[in-house]
């Protein structure tokens, strides 16, 4: 069952997500089971990053790889994620261009 997962770093910068982001592309991002990754927020100096995933196990697994990543870049969590189960997910097609 594909989720929702809302994190809630307690000082994600969008310096310190952009110095961080290649280590984490090299890490293996995106990973299998991903579906999308959004990383925003009103203030610069204050990001949040939402996920769906196909399954917590696979979330699971890359934060195992990613959390000592975030670490190294002094990004720390300010608690457990919150976690939705997803009840719909519509995907529009993407317009094709002609050739």
């Amino acid at each position: 069952m594909s989720i929702v997962v809302r994190f809630k770093p307690a000082n994600l910068t969008a310096q310190k997500y952009d110095e961080s982001h290649p280590t984490v592309e090299q890490a293996g991002f995106p990973p299998e089971g991903l579906d999308y990754h959004v990383c925003f927020g009103t203030d610069p100096d204050h990001l949040t990053v939402s996920e769906i995933w196909d399954s917590r196990e696979q979330m699971e697994a890359w934060a195992e790889k990613l959390m000592p990543i975030l670490t190294e870049f002094g990004i720390e969590m300010a608690g457990e994620p919150e976690v939705f189960e997803v009840h719909n997910i519509v995907k529009p097609a993407v317009a094709q261009q002609a050739v």
